[in-house]
């Protein structure tokens, strides 16, 4: 039987996406959220981290370097961690996150971060079709509104993602 190795990818916390408004929980809610899975994950020496960030492809926005395009605090990269930009929803799109994820014997991802129906979606929906298993943290993420919210974890959920609450998620061993 194969060995289930697992990565969290957190997508998108940034300090402007962060403190956008968000629903059902903010974005300091999110960030908490996902520090705890980061937590549980960096663990395990076994798991893999992946720290997804967003910058406009024309360089618009300062590009990786600018302030605005910086991890908040509690998610800034670390040793060992993997610092993911991407120019698109998908954080899959054109970055090697595939190539490196099986590189580390990845199988399983859990995925958390902003937004539920934009990067979130794109990325476990990718990571579907690649043949993952995925796990959406689903409260440790959120969207522009409640429905929109709750509609993208029904999608992931009709393409075969599972979800769950942080609790759980950290109350498991990491694999």
């Amino acid at each position: 039987m194969a060995r289930v190795r697992t990565a969290l990818v957190l997508i998108d916390l940034q300090r402007w996406i962060v403190d956008m408004p968000w629903q059902p929980v903010d974005g300091t809610t999110v960030v908490a959220a996902c520090g705890r899975l980061r937590e549980h994950f960096t663990a395990d020496a076994a798991s893999t981290v992946v720290l997804v960030r967003h910058v406009s492809a024309d360089g618009a926005d300062g590009g990786v370097s600018a302030p605005r395009n910086q991890l908040v605090p509690e998610c800034a990269p670390r040793d060992g961690d993997h610092l993911v930009t991407k120019t698109a929803l998908d954080a899959f799109e054109d970055t090697g996150l595939h190539e490196m994820l099986r590189g580390e014997d990845v199988t399983d991802l859990v995925v958390a971060g902003l937004s539920t129906a934009h990067g979130v979606a794109a990325t476990a929906a990718t990571a579907l079709r690649l043949g993952y298993g995925v796990t959406v943290a689903d409260d440790a993420t959120a969207s522009v509104d409640e429905a929109q919210h709750r509609t993208a974890l029904q999608q992931l959920t009709a393409l075969g993602a599972r979800t769950a609450r942080v609790a759980d998620l950290v109350a498991a061993p990491a694999r």
